[in-house]
């Protein structure tokens, strides 16, 4: 028989207590070596001679153990012992050679070859790998044959407490709402350890509370934390942070263990009520103060936050009604007072209001720590400041009749000064609401009254804007409204609608109506318009037409006869009379034309007006007329052509030279033929000419003059200086100038200048040239010397030798 023995040194640790226990194992089958064997490994396998006692008893062995176990995270100096492997056919002579595969063969676990006994060379981790699989053989150690069967095994990497708790989720984060009753959950925690679950207490986590307490608890096997006080306010603390400790070996000694912490909110609810910090507030704000605009902030202090510190206001009482509203910033939860009407000092001057700010989300489960609404007390004083001029009434409407003289009274505006009753108002007329100073006002009583004479038909109503002024402050200006309408009159005789144009065929009947008329007029009676109209007495009882008042605003035209001829007459024109229901009644005459047509069967005009006179020669007269109008217009051209040759030629410059002096030009003075209508020119040449105002064309108004001298003691002008009479004469032109009713609408200052008596030169006006030759001699200029050296050349008359012809 073969006996293999097989020994396993199995360690286990408990209590920090070692037992070692060794098997041996016998068995008859050669194939002991692990749990499975291979039929063919033992067919293999060397063999005695059959015994048929054994043939009949043999039967399959199942073996007791199935791993080695080795303690992970060995220390020793030495490689760790983990079994023995032994065969019955190994009579310790060194034939046979045991031979380990498998995972960690050779690198982790060695075999010694003669004994058999493996060792662990490397420190083993479990969480890194639990078990190793390895296959064990015994060979003949010269042959190499398997003396027996090929067995595989397991070596268990046995546990220890090597691996803390950790958690993984932390840190943690939590709330919890404030005002929370006892052991209210807040959040659960969860450690992880890596050690066996399976053996022993090195996975077996406990939970504890190291810093927190008393506020948290926490269970010990489950790690839900809950609250240990009760109503816990958010006010006071908001914020806690907890340290949890995860512990393994049931937290026993000489477990390990882990930390988180867990940071716990209290949330707010509304548990505080809204506080005014005062109960009397006092604000100053001027009687200026525009509509809409912030009276005062006032603000109810609430602990809490969010939404459960939201309030509305609200007035409640005050002596201001309607005058004041308030409405919450919804930013930082303040009232806000607007002011809704202007205010004004001398009518009040403060005003009292009751102010009630309540929680707007209030919670019924705190109903008991109200109530949530608080009232405090705000004055408002009012502080005057100085307010310009106030219309008794802001618009004014007042009427004038369109035929009102100058200087007509039309209605009285009145204002006065609030701060002081008594105050003295000036008056004005805003002139952009009145360009044309068709109104005056007086500035002391604010009487209004025309300035011009009025009509209606161009502006029916006129909108001036009254302006107030203190007089203690100019600054200080009030504005009124003064509407006045003009009333009309009948002052616009009526006339024809539009511009006839009236056809009359040559075949047209007795009796035909040939034009329907009607008429409009530019004033607006208040009963409306009623026309009458009538041919004019001067051909009333004509043959040709009659005319037939409709009634209605409108004639018509009829015919008294037919067989009208274009040769005969082409064009009848026919005065019509129109008379309007005005008091005074107005009439005016136009003239209706009526072309005589030829015309087709259907009353069509063809063709209209004279006919064209064929004429088979020219009479004597027509030739002679002819012959005249050729003879008037040869005597004009020679006049014109003697005209432009008395006339002195423009200079033109050679091309070919090039002269770059400047071009000086000496012009005349006075503007031609408007100046010389303007003014006597004469006067202006001879100064000491009286001249007489009698012979004057135009008319000195009766206006002071810039000389003030009495009318009777005024001087004559032979009796003036010269200078003077020029003054005074420039004086009357400008008068002439300011009451001339088509000059413009602005002032215009016209500048005469004159060649003195005093001055040393003589006189280079060419006023006095029309009675001399155009062609002037010039040879003077070249004894002027050198600096006249070009306008002798231009002007002076040379030889032929100039550049000039």
């Amino acid at each position: 028989k073969c006996h293999y023995h097989c020994i396993s040194k199995h360690i286990t640790m408990v209590s920090k207590a070692t037992a070692v226990t060794d098997v041996i194992l016998l068995t008859e089958d050669k194939g002991c070596w692990g749990l499975n064997v291979a039929p063919g490994d033992l067919e293999k396998s060397p063999r005695s001679d059959p015994d048929p006692w054994e043939a009949l008893h043999r039967h399959k062995r199942s073996w007791v153990w199935n791993q080695f176990f080795v303690l992970e995270e060995y220390t020793g100096n030495e490689p760790l012992y983990v079994g023995k492997l032994h065969s019955d056919v190994d009579k310790g002579d060194g034939k046979v050679k045991y031979v380990l595969t498998g995972e960690g063969a050779t690198s982790i676990f060695t075999i010694d070859e003669n004994t058999g006994d493996i060792h662990a060379t490397k420190r083993l981790d479990r969480e890194a790998q639990a078990y190793y699989t390895l296959q064990a053989q015994a060979v003949d150690r010269f042959t190499n044959v398997p003396v027996e069967p090929r067995s595989e095994f397991v070596v268990k990497v046995q546990d220890i407490n090597d691996n803390e708790p950790k958690f993984v989720d932390g840190p943690y984060l939590a709330g919890v709402p404030e005002m929370s009753p006892l052991g209210t959950m807040v959040v659960q925690v969860a450690a992880t350890d890596a050690d066996d679950p399976t053996y022993g207490n090195s996975a077996r986590v406990v939970y504890s509370v190291i810093h927190g307490q008393p506020y948290f608890s926490v269970e010990p096997k489950t790690g839900v934390i809950r609250t240990a006080l009760p109503n816990m306010d958010r006010e006071t603390r908001d914020q806690y942070v907890l340290v949890i400790q995860a512990k393994d070996m049931v937290g026993q000694m000489g477990g390990l263990s882990g930390t988180t912490s867990v940071t716990v909110m209290l949330t707010d609810v509304n548990d505080n009520p809204p506080r005014f910090t005062h109960k009397s507030y006092q604000y100053t704000v001027l009687e200026s103060l525009p509509v809409q605009s912030v009276v005062a902030r006032i603000k109810a202090a609430d602990a809490d936050i969010g939404s459960n510190a939201e309030m509305d206001y609200r007035i409640v009482d005050g002596d201001g009604p309607g005058l004041f509203n308030i409405t919450t910033d919804e930013n930082t939860q303040e009232g806000i007072i607007i002011l809704l009407k202007p205010l004004d000092f001398e009518t009040k001057s403060g005003f009292s209001l009751k102010i009630e700010a309540t929680n707007r989300n209030i919670d019924s489960n705190f109903l008991s720590l109200g109530p949530f609404s608080d009232t405090a007390f705000v004055k408002v004083t009012v502080e005057d400041v100085n307010e310009p001029p106030i219309f008794s009434t802001p618009l004014s409407r007042m009427v004038v009749s369109e035929d009102a003289k100058v200087g007509t009274s039309i209605g009285r505006l009145s204002a006065h000064d609030p701060d002081n009753i008594n105050g003295a108002i000036r008056y004005s007329i805003d002139r952009n609401t009145d360009l044309e100073r068709f109104f005056n006002v007086d500035a002391s009583s604010g009487i209004i009254s025309t300035a011009k004479v009025l009509d209606r038909e161009a502006n029916s109503v006129h909108n001036l804007t009254i302006l107030a002024m203190e007089s203690q402050d100019p600054s200080q200006i009030g504005k009124g409204i003064a509407l006045i309408t003009v009333l009309d009159i009948n002052d616009n005789a009526p006339v024809f609608a539009i511009d006839y144009e009236t056809l009359l065929c040559e075949n047209a009947i007795p009796g035909q109506v040939i034009q329907t008329i009607s008429a409009v007029d530019r004033d607006e009676p208040p009963s409306g318009h009623r026309f009458f109209f009538s041919l004019a007495a001067p051909i009333a009882g004509n043959l040709n037409f009659t005319l037939r008042d409709n009634k209605d605003n409108t004639a018509s035209i009829l015919t008294k006869r037919g067989g009208f001829k274009r040769r005969e007459q082409p064009v009848y024109r026919l005065p019509v009379l129109i008379l309007d229901s005005g008091n005074p009644a107005l009439s005016s005459t136009n003239t209706l034309s009526v072309r005589v047509c030829e015309c087709d069967s259907d009353g069509v005009a063809l063709s209209c007006g004279a006919v064209a006179y064929t004429a088979t020669g020219l009479s004597t007269g027509a030739l002679l007329a002819i012959l005249g109008c050729i003879i008037t217009l040869l005597v004009m051209v020679l006049l014109i052509v003697t005209m432009r040759r008395r006339r002195k030629e423009p200079l033109i410059l050679d091309e070919e030279r090039d002269i770059r002096e400047n071009i000086v030009r000496y012009d005349d003075e006075g503007g031609g033929e408007e100046d010389t209508e303007a003014f006597d020119m004469v006067t202006l040449r001879n100064l000491n000419i009286i001249r007489d105002p009698n012979v004057r064309r135009d008319v000195t108004p009766d206006t002071p003059t810039f000389f003030h001298y009495p009318s009777a003691s005024r001087p004559p002008y032979k009796s003036l200086p010269d200078n003077v009479v020029f003054r005074e004469f420039i004086w009357e032109r400008l008068k002439d100038a300011d009451v001339d009713p088509s000059a413009p609408p602005y002032d215009s200052l016209q500048t005469y200048a004159f060649e003195g008596n005093g001055s040393v030169a003589e006189s280079l006006s060419s006023l006095e040239s029309l009675s001399t030759d155009s062609d002037h001699n010039y040879d003077y200029l070249s004894n002027w010397g050198p600096r006249f050296k070009k306008l002798a050349d231009l002007y002076g008359n040379s030889d032929g030798t100039s550049v000039f012809s």
